[in-house]
């Protein structure tokens, strides 16, 4: 039986070392020790990991990760990917509080994944977007649509792992990788998309609904759907 813990394993690595500082510690002060343990448990639940349970209906998409709807907009894709036509965007900001483990929105193969270095500006401004290190993802689904989403670094966020590569299939929540200490995920959609969040709504990455893929030939429903 495959056992997954509920953290990432760079949280398994990272706790295990300040356990063992935090065992040293205990043998020097007793508060010293209590403070290592403290900050074991709270590496751990910095890099928990849960079970996420995803939508099958066909054509939705998913939030990529766990957060706060930052902003919905219209427009380019960032340049790496020599995409020119708009796109709708929908930013995602994750805290330190957040679980930040990403999740791929929708089923598909994984056509381009580009890295780009960058600044390490707060991602809750626009420039973010265009400045800061990243990792833009291009899918292609199985009926030929495209769709983009791209991590961003942070002021305090200053790693991207990737779990993913050129080539892979990937199912709709599929763990991706994970951006360390609070960072941003955008999606940008085809313009056909019906956007189904707004701006200020809590996401759950692999479970909330953010949009549902229109159909080329016809016209986005002009209502959004409500949440129960």
């Amino acid at each position: 039986m495959d056992i997954r813990l509920p953290f990432d394993k760079d949280g398994g690595k990272i706790a295990g070392i300040i356990a063992v500082f935090a065992i040293f510690l205990g043998n020097v002060s007793t508060n010293m020790g209590w403070v290592g343990f403290l900050l074991t448990i709270g590496c751990l639940l910095f890099f928990r990991d849960p079970e996420r349970v995803h939508p099958t209906k066909k054509s939705i998409v998913v939030s990529p990760a766990d957060g706060i709807v930052l902003k919905i907009s219209e427009c380019k894709p960032p340049e790496e990917l020599g995409i020119k036509e708009q796109r709708k965007k929908i930013s995602i900001f994750m805290s330190v509080f957040n679980v930040h483990v990403n999740r791929t929105p929708i089923s598909g193969i994984v056509e381009k994944i580009f890295y780009v270095p960058g600044r390490f500006f707060n991602v809750t401004l626009d420039k973010a977007s265009d400045f800061n290190e990243r990792q833009a993802i291009f899918m292609r689904t199985k009926d030929g649509t495209s769709i983009i989403f791209v991590q961003i670094a942070g002021l305090i966020a200053r790693r991207i792992r990737s779990d993913i590569s050129e080539g892979q299939e990937l199912e709709i929540g599929e763990r991706i990788g994970i951006i360390r200490f609070g960072s941003r995920v955008d999606v940008y959609l085809p313009m056909s998309s019906n956007i189904t969040i707004e701006e200020g709504q809590i996401t759950i990455g692999g479970e909330t609904i953010i949009a549902n893929l229109m159909d080329k030939n016809s016209k986005p429903d002009s209502k959004k759907e409500t949440k129960n």
